[in-house]
């Protein structure tokens, strides 16, 4: 599956809100974008997602048959905007366990404390739910919320918009974003110049008026390779018949111990050093029963 941008631009009452811009994602695939913060950045989430009507040019999703549409409540479907500021971005003063809730109930799902504090234990998070979201930096920030999006039905496709604002070094949040990769989700991440240039891409300097109002451009674009499938703890083992199935959780595949690393290829553990204990492994991080990906909201 793919989204296509084709010359899309999107006017504002007294410039443009987003010059014009083309590009293409697919499914499997994590593309940088880097541009400064206010250069369209909101602008390019919503209208490759479906959520705002393009000045000009055209959005479509070729499906994986080789058909095409752009019907904007079929990109919607398919798609999840993750914290993009302004819009999707959870309230500072919500503690974790409030925005689990909340995102829990936009998936459709139950989203009493109980529940929330449920999927948080099985997400090795437990010990952050009374802290502010505001407080977590932005590699645990964007695998927390891009696991709630996960959640929903028919989303195949990620926007991550501005990371780096929330602190940490950006190969945390990259990691995170290749997981998503890994998994099958099209990803679209959004940063600025100098995080792109930390991650090793190659840009030119903005330099003009012209260059400062210029759409984000693409800095990189990768393709992870899949992540392995596994059985759901607790099931049956290797050899009895038993389907093994797709880790659906990005946080299982986030090294939180090493931010930066990518682990959703299978990668054996780093080494252990004498004398530490390995941590330990969190439970419950596959739902046999969920697609992948995974359920159904507007955001």
């Amino acid at each position: 599956m793919q989204i296509t941008l084709d010359d899309v631009q999107v006017e504002g009452r007294r410039s443009p809100m987003l010059e014009s811009t083309s590009l293409t994602v697919s499914s499997g695939e994590c593309v940088l974008l880097a541009g400064e913060p206010g250069h369209g950045h909101t602008a390019l989430a919503l209208v490759a997602t479906g959520r705002l009507t393009p000045f000009s040019g055209t959005v479509t999703l070729v499906e994986d048959d080789g058909s095409t549409t752009t019907s904007t409540a079929e990109l919607r479907r398919v798609t999840a905007v993750v914290d993009v500021p302004g819009i999707s971005e959870p309230d500072e003063a919500l503690t974790v366990g409030d925005v689990v809730a909340e995102e829990l109930s936009l998936a459709g799902q139950r989203s009493l404390p109980g529940h929330a504090k449920r999927w948080l234990e099985a997400h090795d998070l437990l010990d952050r739910r009374g802290e502010r979201i505001d407080e977590l930096h932005g590699a645990v920030r964007t695998a927390l919320l891009s696991s709630l999006a996960s959640e929903r039905k028919h989303v195949q496709f990620v926007v991550l918009t501005l990371p780096d604002r929330h602190r940490g070094e950006p190969s945390g949040w990259w990691s995170v974003a290749e997981s998503l990769a890994s998994l099958g989700y099209g990803v679209l991440v959004q940063c600025t110049r100098s995080s792109a240039r930390d991650l090793g891409a190659e840009l030119a300097p903005a330099r003009g008026e012209d260059a400062l109002r210029a759409a984000p451009v693409e800095a990189l674009r990768t393709r992870p390779p899949a992540a392995v499938p596994v059985t759901p703890p607790g099931g049956t083992s290797e050899g009895d018949g038993a389907e093994p199935v797709e880790v659906t959780d990005p946080t299982r595949l986030f090294d939180r111990e090493a931010p930066g690393r990518h682990q959703a290829a299978g990668e054996p553990p780093a080494a252990e050093e004498p004398g530490l204990a390995a941590p330990a492994e969190p439970a419950g991080l596959v739902d046999p029963d969920a697609p992948t990906p995974g359920k159904e909201t507007d955001r």
